[in-house]
């Protein structure tokens, strides 16, 4: 029997909410098992030519599409697209050995997915602090609300209200 690796994963549209831990258990050929607050599952998954995942979960068919952006990574399951921070028991300790790492200098708040600016919270001039709303993305009929990497001023707002903006694009400027 393999063993099983913990995930702490954790809904980033959730404001404030725990991590769960999910074991994972790879089965072999493509399944898994998988155990979420004591309930073992087990699923079955094949990737498609498109990227596209196909899972079967307690005899439940799904179709999951994931985009990987560093610890966090987009869902699309059957229509419904979620933001999640997965981290493994090594990443965790990373993450608390790095605890005191603060963003200095120049920092640019850019579009994390490909959408339509809704909101600018901020002009320039206006001093922020590190995680307060700055702006909100809306992609596929999702808000995405941006935050400040640090506290500092505004000091360039590069888009505006109503832009479509591509993956990457830069939106504001804090320093």
């Amino acid at each position: 029997m393999a063993r099983a690796t913990k995930y702490h994963v954790k809904n980033l549209a959730t404001k404030d909410a725990e991590a769960t831990v999910i074991e994972v258990e790879a089965l072999g050929e493509g399944r898994y098992a998988i155990t979420l607050d004591g309930h073992r599952s087990e699923l079955e998954s094949l990737t498609l030519p498109h990227g596209t995942v196909s899972m079967i979960i307690d005899g439940q068919s799904h179709s999951v599409e994931f985009d990987e952006k560093g610890d966090e990574v987009d869902v699309l399951l059957n229509g419904q697209y979620t933001r999640f921070d997965v981290a493994d028991e090594r990443k965790l300790r990373l993450r608390a050995a790095s605890a005191g790492f603060v963003v200095e200098g120049r920092q640019v708040v850019t579009a994390p997915m490909p959408g339509k600016i809704v909101k600018i919270f901020v002009k320039v001039g206006d001093e922020v602090t590190e995680g307060q709303a700055v702006a909100v993305v809306e992609a596929m009929k999702m808000e995405n609300e941006l935050k400040s990497p640090k506290a500092g001023k505004v000091t360039e707002i590069i888009t505006r209200e109503g832009a479509t903006v591509e993956n990457g694009a830069p939106l504001l400027v804090v320093e």
